[in-house]
């Protein structure tokens, strides 16, 4: 049977986008004195997913459009990170434009499903 947000595309989305930055943060040229960034990066980027599967899971569909903000803001708080990652050059453009590719891509489906609810 299953749970109901794993059949929403966008949540694999971005179960894969988080798993991508997670393997990201085991490649980082950085010192780990900035672990408390790479935290945040990390827990920034998997709550995105993790609000569309808590959201899904609740009573009303208001909660679940409610979630999904909550989870389109944690996506432009991933995108703030690694744009500071690049700055610093942890992070090589090539990489970042995958994973900003992909974000536009996961925001767009989020936008899309929130317009669809009617709450």
């Amino acid at each position: 049977m299953g749970f109901a947000f794993e059949e929403l595309q966008v949540y694999q989305r971005a179960l894969d986008f988080a798993v991508s930055v997670i393997n990201l943060v085991d490649e980082l040229d950085t010192s780990r004195k900035h672990y408390r960034l790479i935290e945040q990066l990390e827990a920034s980027s998997t709550s995105v997913a993790l609000n569309i599967s808590e959201g899904k899971g609740r009573y009303s569909k208001k909660e679940f459009k409610h979630f999904l903000y909550i989870s389109r803001g944690s996506l432009y708080e991933t995108v703030t990170m690694l744009q500071i990652f690049l700055k610093k050059k942890w992070l090589k453009r090539e990489k970042y434009n995958e994973l900003y590719s992909e974000a536009e891509e996961i925001n767009r489906m989020l936008s899309g499903l929130i317009n669809s609810i009617k709450a």
